[in-house]
């Protein structure tokens, strides 16, 4: 079932459409410094974007839902587009918002003007996000409990600081002394499988940019042929010294990088 999805929109309309999609455990606020950027560019000159921060089904402000697979998010974001009838998109997407839009490339190339991808591939990943989920579900929300205990909670079970602080940004003050996550959890704990899954084989002739972070493991050397064989008119860019979050290490390469797809 299409669920009508949250999104921020700034820049010019009728100006080039950028639609962007986040990552597991992420929401469209995730990239609003770039989206930003891309609506009211600082240097003089330069184009601007009409811009979509979008937040993908059981993420963000977006609704929960029974059931989730790229199929589903591709359809969702196609049902936004339509509605807003939007042509020549740059559609990007990173990480689990990167399969989303390779699947929506695969189901409805017309509507695109180019795809990029930011550190992923169409092929199945490993499983390294189930103390992630554990640590989400276990976390005690129960009225009176503060954001520095839950964040104590989450610490003690994810390693990396930088990962917590993405994560806390999913707690919001339900009601006065409520907290709540905006993340569907239970949902993205029993379709992990399907999130992790590869895309179906079919072939993309969209003009594709692959953006990979040096320091990151989601996009192998080996993998670059079997990405060049499914996507033909792709090329894979790559910023060394970034991770997996290419797009908060390195968010002006990122913007340049999107900029250049529309000169």
């Amino acid at each position: 079932m299409i669920v009508d999805l949250h999104y921020r929109r700034m820049g010019p309309e009728g100006a080039t459409p950028v639609v962007i999609l986040h990552g597991l455990f992420g929401t469209s606020d995730n990239w609003g410094s770039i989206g930003k950027e891309l609506a009211e560019p600082a240097t003089p000159g330069a184009h601007a974007f009409d811009v979509l921060l979008v937040d993908l089904r059981d993420h963000g402000r977006s609704p929960h839902t029974a059931a989730t697979s790229y199929p589903l998010m591709a359809a969702d974001v196609h049902a936004l587009v339509e509605r807003l009838g939007l042509n020549d998109v740059v559609l990007v997407g990173h990480s689990m918002g990167g399969k989303a839009a390779m699947v929506f490339a695969q189901r409805w190339p017309r509507l695109l003007h180019q795809l990029v991808i930011v550190d992923i591939s169409p092929k199945e990943h490993a499983n390294n996000h189930g103390h992630i989920i554990e640590a989400i579900l276990t976390a005690d929300l129960s009225p009176g409990r503060t954001r520095k205990e839950v964040e104590q909670h989450i610490a003690a079970r994810v390693k990396e600081p930088g990962v917590v602080q993405f994560l806390m940004k999913n707690l919001y003050w339900l009601k006065e002394d409520q907290l709540a996550w905006r993340v569907n959890a239970p949902l993205l704990e029993r379709e992990l499988d399907a999130i992790l899954a590869a895309i179906g084989p079919e072939v993309v002739k969209v003009p594709t940019l692959f953006i990979r972070g040096g320091q990151s493991d989601y996009i192998l050397r080996e993998d670059l042929p079997a990405i060049k064989e499914q996507f033909p008119n792709s090329r894979v860019e790559t910023v060394p010294y970034a991770g997996h979050w290419v797009h908060a290490q390195a968010p002006d390469e990122v913007i340049g990088m999107i900029r250049a797809t529309v000169r």
